[in-house]
């Protein structure tokens, strides 16, 4: 019965069918809600950082949340087509969690898709069906007991559709192909195997336990992919089950990058270009004096419009295009000017990336 792996448009692998969440993430359609860093397991591969781990903070993608009007607000930046949400345990955070669920559903319609990610230590079938009303649409157990891999029987019988994800830890391909046989007569509707990744927080961890990073990798473990891949190759052989093999390379170079040019293309001024990475450049200019009598004089002698270049009052600065920037420092309109192309994230604190002066730019010495 032998079933075939084909591969996803994220470039990761499948046999059977594709997780909707899963599916969603990919075109960065999904807002990522990390509802609370509090949990009751205790991970050795945990990659939350510091600033989350165990801490009872709240994130919209990468902003910081302190109520629903926050993320309301994250998820209309990036036109989210659907949530996940994560944490820690959000069944920790149980009524914020359905506040959430619910203020979502209601805010974009019952179309807007939410998975969420629970350790299941805590699921009971009360709060599976709390979860079901609510409106959640998909339920994903991460079991790091042996008793809360059956607990995919309790969110079944709530109604839910419901996975189980897990990493897939060098040397564990016998347990976990176990465990599918037991998933699969639970009825279990998906399983998704994460590649395990070196994080700056789980990085002492792991090394302690002989893992090593991965040749040519920032991030992947050594070995990790050769066993989920194993486990994939069973699962089409020996079960009918529908599993998903997710490296770690996905999450950079197809869901991020995705979810950054959905943001982008909302949040972009005039004066910013979008790039392929769905990064944001133009062009900065660090000057002293007043701002808005510096730009309407540049305004006036090169002619452009208007609404190319604008003071930013928060950072002090001026911004125009790269092209307007270059075209300034190569008409030495203003001597005392730092003059430079910038490239950002599209994010709420605009994080930059790189900073080229523009004499650099001109292949002139700075």
């Amino acid at each position: 019965m032998s079933r075939k792996i084909e591969e996803t448009i994220g470039k990761s692998l499948v046999v059977g069918e594709l997780p909707e969440g899963c599916r969603m993430c990919m075109r960065g359609a999904k807002l990522v809600l990390f509802i609370t860093g509090l949990c009751n397991a205790t991970c050795f591969y945990c990659p939350l950082d510091e600033s989350r781990k165990n801490r009872d903070v709240m994130y919209a993608n990468e902003v910081k949340a302190t109520n629903l009007d926050d993320v309301i607000k994250e998820a209309e930046s990036m036109r989210a087509e659907g949530t996940g949400i994560t944490g820690g345990d959000p069944l920790i955070v149980l009524h914020r969690t359905l506040g959430a669920i619910k203020t979502l559903k209601k805010h974009f319609s019952e179309k807007h898709h939410i998975h969420l990610y629970t350790n299941a230590m805590k699921l009971t079938l009360e709060k599976a069906k709390m979860l079901k009303k609510a409106g959640l649409d998909e339920l994903r157990i991460h079991p790091t007991r042996s008793e809360d891999w059956r607990k995919v029987l309790i969110a079944k019988k709530a109604g839910l559709v419901t996975g189980v994800e897990i990493p897939a830890i060098p040397g564990k391909a016998k347990e976990v192909k176990r465990k599918m046989r037991i998933l699969e007569a639970l009825k279990v509707d998906f399983i998704n195997i994460n590649e395990l990744e070196f994080t700056a927080s789980n990085s002492l961890s792991l090394k302690l336990r002989g893992f090593k990073l991965k040749q040519g990798s920032l991030a992947a473990v050594e070995g990790s992919e050769e066993e989920a891949l194993n486990i994939l190759e069973w699962a089409a052989k020996n079960t009918r089950l529908n599993v998903h093999y997710c490296p770690s390379r996905l999450k950079d170079q197809v869901q991020l990058k995705n979810r950054l040019r959905r943001r982008a293309a909302q949040v972009a001024l005039k004066h910013e270009e979008i790039t392929d990475e769905g990064l944001l450049v133009k062009g900065v200019i660090e000057v002293e004096g007043d701002l808005s009598s510096i730009r309407n004089e540049i305004i006036k002698k090169l002619k452009i419009p208007s609404d190319l270049i604008v003071v930013n009052e928060g950072r002090r600065r001026i911004e125009t295009t790269a092209e307007i920037a270059i075209d300034i420092a190569s008409a030495k309109l203003l001597s005392k000017a730092s003059i430079f192309i910038v490239e950002e994230y599209p994010t709420a604190d605009r994080l930059e990336v790189t900073r080229i002066p523009v004499g650099r730019a001109l292949g002139k010495p700075n």
